[in-house]
């Protein structure tokens, strides 16, 4: 771009204006002044005098005062709004300036330093007597037009055009200028090139007044990989060791799939602290880089990287003592902190066991669990003798804190009575640390609110004892929308529509007001699912959940109605059709316990089926008639898992148990001599399941450049699962209803056509692990190792590597829960907050299914939901 010039005129007088610093400029004898570069902006400042009479010719020597007759007349702005810039030029009506003086000076500089204007002008119109009419003659930086990459790829350009955010309008400024090359550098170093060029090229846009055209041209070049890392001086540790610690430092390997060889330097400066700190948790704390090399290597655009280490030495904990403690005897703040003499130094450790540890068991967790907000611990080495160093414990307890005020801010839609209900802080109550976590996973439970932008802000109040605490949520779409098709069941292909509401208000129905564009905020779940393939089969389902029945306790009361037909597909009228049909009621209560802990819930249900046969031939039980299914069932569980998408920790365990009344046993009937059509009038039967999930951190990686943020940890999940079903009668036997059936996806879950549980067990045909009768005893096993791609609530991705292993049984007696079909392989979950969770497994079996010499060794398994398949 041109040098900018500030011209300043004065007619009658020359003012020297300066833009920085006390520069002045020599005024000639033919009262002209000389231009001069400014050495800090290296912009031209000139000025010009001209001759005026005698009697109005002033001394520049010696300033005279005049005052403003009217506020200064602005030319020249196209954007700015000139009563802006008369506030920022300072000059009003009525004022006294001298003329040469500091008021138009600082006029010019407070104009300059919006950096907005290219050429800035003041002169006077006239003098009369001692009045002066000024005028400000302005030209603005000129405008953004449009902009363009040169040099880059479509995709590569879309990407840093959300990144650098260029909008048409924006004053072009040297500011501006430089933070599009920095950003633009940054991006590419941030993937590996560190030699990228960056050149702003400006040419005027002839289409608008005063806008410029910017011409981006962007030379990446090549991506830098590192080649090898050496260390030297390691003793202690090994070459090895010390690069697995690195973890976004690699060498270039051809095993290193799962790891980027990029060279990034700020990746590179936080890994060389993880060396120090590999080294300081093995007791060596004066260990140091004392120099390292980043060099060219023989292979082209890849770089050697050599780190020298002093190690130091060796250092080991001596006696520990703990002053100033009151509360807990210094016997049991030891226990807690488990560092024994002679163990080796750890100060990682050390501040883990005392404040940092992410379990809650620490001494600091101790204290604050009992409202000791303002506890204090200081770890002071009060002696070094040889490798050995001795500390003293000096801790503040304070006072007990009450919590005061608790807000929650950011839940726009979901009313504060469904967010202040789930709070465990409660005013004037003793701060808890635990109860603040609690808070943040019974939030983070409800399933609204995005857990990466969930924060806690406690503001303590040492004056008076007490706490305020905000809970900041950020509100997430929970609705989904399903619209799926699958194959199975004999049915072919069948077509799924639903949609679930999370956030549903019941209360708000009939507000009008409330639509938009359907009323939302009480925290209540409507569930509405459609299924068919045309005539031959088609089932409605709707489900309601209320989790705070009546408001005042989180017991849950939900209610489903569903009705299924399976047919030949013929219609009514035809005189030749066969189906069957299923009406169902179902009313659960739920109601969170206290004992053995607060995780603890029971669930009560009672259950109603009725079961309408025509026709329906060999394929059923019976051909025609009826049977009604009246079942109470009782489930106690118990659930402490992560409530993200990704869970990675915790456990979900659920026992339980259905019964049906006993019919046979008020009766005096010969069951055995029944026609199938009586013996199963009243179905009977009992049913016992048992199903655990637990997550366990292989990782335990913290994210350190984003609090706020889920660190990236690979997850164990396990999965153990048990089912068994019994008799009241001998002569009725096993129910032929609600039996289990193993193998496959497990993508329909539950059939409601004769209560089938539909259990997976990927790399198997759906339903080949049993009878085709039903089994009436199941055992199956899961390990799955989860890694995720991306933890934004709006698209979580994981990638797994899983075992499968399971069997069913058609009686109790062969039930052998190590007599199991096995199957492994690998598979990706991918959750969308509209669709839910979808999953693409491919499976390889182990074992053959005795008769079925036709199934594929290997498949692929699409899935849809959480906990479809199982137990």
């Amino acid at each position: 771009m041109q040098n900018r010039t500030i011209k300043i005129f004065l007619s009658l007088v020359c003012c020297l204006f300066v833009l920085s610093g006390s520069s002045q400029i020599k005024i000639g004898g033919d009262d002209s002044i000389s231009p001069r570069r400014n050495s800090d902006t290296g912009k031209s400042i000139e000025g010009k005098v001209s001759s005026t009479p005698d009697s109005n010719k002033l001394n520049l020597s010696a300033p005279k005062e005049y005052i403003l007759a009217e506020e200064p007349k602005v030319i020249g702005t196209q954007h700015i709004d000139i009563a802006s810039l008369l506030l920022i030029a300072g000059l009003t009506k009525g004022d006294k300036i001298q003329v040469p003086g500091s008021k138009i000076t600082d006029a010019i500089k407070n104009i300059w330093k919006q950096d907005l204007f290219e050429d800035v002008q003041i002169y006077a119109d006239k003098i009369d007597g001692k009045k002066i009419y000024l005028t400000i003659s302005v030209v603005e930086k000129p405008r953004l037009s449009k902009y363009t990459f040169v040099g880059l790829k479509k995709g590569d350009a879309n990407k840093l055009r959300d990144e650098i955010k260029l909008v048409r309008g924006k004053v072009v400024t040297d500011f501006l200028l430089a933070d599009i090359k920095q950003t633009i550098i940054q991006h590419y170093t941030d993937d590996g090139y560190t030699n990228v060029k960056v050149s702003i090229e400006e040419k005027p846009d002839t289409a608008f007044t005063n806008s410029v055209i910017l011409y981006i041209h962007v030379d990446r070049g090549a991506r830098i990989k590192i080649q090898d890392i050496i260390f030297h001086g390691n003793v202690a540790l090994s070459s090895g060791k010390l690069r697995r610690t690195m973890k976004d430092t690699k060498r270039k390997r051809w095993y290193s799939i799962f790891h980027s060889s990029k060279l990034i330097p700020d990746n590179y400066a936080s890994d060389k602290d993880k060396v120090v700190s590999k080294y300081n948790s093995v007791g060596y704390r004066d260990a140091k880089i004392v120099k390292d090399t980043v060099y060219k290597s023989d292979v082209p655009n890849r770089v050697s990287i050599e780190i020298t280490m002093a190690e130091g030495h060796r250092y080991y904990f001596g006696n520990i003592t703990w002053v100033g403690n009151s509360k807990y005897p210094s016997k049991v703040l030891s226990n807690i902190l488990g560092i024994k003499k002679g163990d080796v130094y750890n100060a990682s450790l050390l501040s883990e066991r005392l404040t940092m540890n992410p379990n809650g068991t620490d001494v600091s967790s101790l204290y604050m669990d009992n409202g000791y907000l303002f506890f204090q611990v200081n770890p002071v080495e009060v002696n070094v003798h040889n490798d050995t160093i001795d500390l003293e414990m000096r801790i503040y307890e304070g006072n007990q804190a009450r919590i005061n005020n608790v807000t929650v801010t950011g839940n726009d839609k979901t009313s504060d009575k469904v967010v202040y209900r789930q709070l465990r802080t409660l005013p004037g109550e003793l701060f808890r640390r635990s109860d603040v976590i609690r808070t943040q996973r019974e939030l983070g439970q409800l399933g609204f609110f995005d857990p990466e932008k969930m924060s806690i802000n406690p503001v303590p109040h040492p004056e008076d004892g007490t706490v305020d605490i905000n809970f900041g949520v950020t509100e997430k779409s929970s609705d989904q929308i399903e619209l799926s098709g699958g194959w199975g069941g004999g049915l072919g292909f069948v077509g799924t529509a639903g949609v679930t509401l999370k956030n549903f208000s019941a209360a708000n129905i009939f507000n009008r007001d409330a639509w938009r564009p359907i009323p939302t905020g009480d925290g209540e779940e409507l569930s509405l699912r459609f299924q068919s393939n045309g005539l031959p089969y088609q089932s409605v389902n709707l489900t309601f959940i209320e989790p705070w029945v009546g408001g005042h306790k989180p017991n849950s009361l939900s209610t489903t109605l569903f009705t299924t037909t399976e047919s030949n597909g013929e219609p009514e009228s035809s005189g030749v059709r066969e189906a069957i049909n299923i009406k169902g009621i179902t009313l659960g209560y739920g109601i969170p316990l206290k004992f053995p802990d607060d995780y603890f819930t029971l669930y009560q249900y009672v259950n109603y089926q009725y079961y309408t046969v025509e026709n329906y031939g060999s394929e059923f039980i019976f051909a025609n008639g009826f049977a009604n299914s009246i079942s109470y069932k009782l489930q106690l569980t118990r659930n402490s898992q992560d409530p993200n998408i990704y869970p990675t920790y915790g456990s979900n365990i659920k026992i339980s148990g259905e019964w049906t009344p006993p019919y046979s046993a008020f009766s005096s009937q010969n069951y055995a001599d029944e026609a199938p059509e009586q013996k199963y009038k009243f179905l009977e039967f009992q049913k016992y399941k048992f199903a655990g999930s637990w997550y366990t951190n292989v990782t335990n990686w913290v994210n350190k450049e984003s609090q706020g943020k889920l660190a990236h940890n690979v997850v164990l999940y396990a999965y153990a699962g048990m089912g068994l079903m019994g008799y009241y009668n001998s002569e009725i036997g096993n129910c032929p209803f609600n039996r289990f059936y193993m193998g496959g996806s497990g993508l329909t879950g539950y059939s409601l056509i004769d209560g089938r549980e539909i259990i997976a067990l990927r790399g198997y045909d759906n339903g080949s692990l049993s009878p085709t009768t039903g089994a009436v005893t199941v055992a199956k096993y899961s390990l799955e190792l989860r890694y995720p791609i991306s933890l934004n609530a709006s698209a979580t991705v994981y990638i797994l590597a899983f075992c499968d292993a399971g069997n069913s049984w058609s009686t109790v007696n062969q039930f052998n829960p190590f007599s199991l079909y096995r199957a492994a392989g690998p598979g990706v979950r991918i959750f969308l907050p509209m669709f839910g969770l979808l999953g693409f497994d491919y499976g390889w079996r182990f074992d053959d299914v005795p008769g079925n010499t036709s199934m594929a060794r290997s498949q692929f398994i699409f899935t849809i939901g959480q906990n479809l398949g199982e137990l």
